[in-house]
């Protein structure tokens, strides 16, 4: 099931929500206020500019980066 990030346009919170293989035609409802003034938020992971990713380098890969699982890489 694919995760999504919404943000509550009622007090701001930002949360994830997995959905289900049919996208509902509702948004969810906040979990913080319930409010369901919710948008769906462009995930950060998949913007890319001019082909190269928009994540910054790690200078020392494998030396406890974040997102280097300690391994360079992080995919084991």
């Amino acid at each position: 099931m694919p995760l999504y990030e919404y943000k509550c346009g009622d007090c701001g919170n930002v949360f994830e929500e997995l959905v289900g293989k049919t996208v509902p035609d509702n948004m969810p409802l906040c979990p913080k206020c319930g409010s369901d003034n919710c948008q769906k938020l462009f995930s950060t992971f998949a913007t890319a500019v001019g082909g190269k990713s928009s994540m910054p380098s790690c200078p020392a890969a494998g030396k406890g980066c974040a997102g280097a699982g300690g391994g360079g890489g992080g995919f084991t």
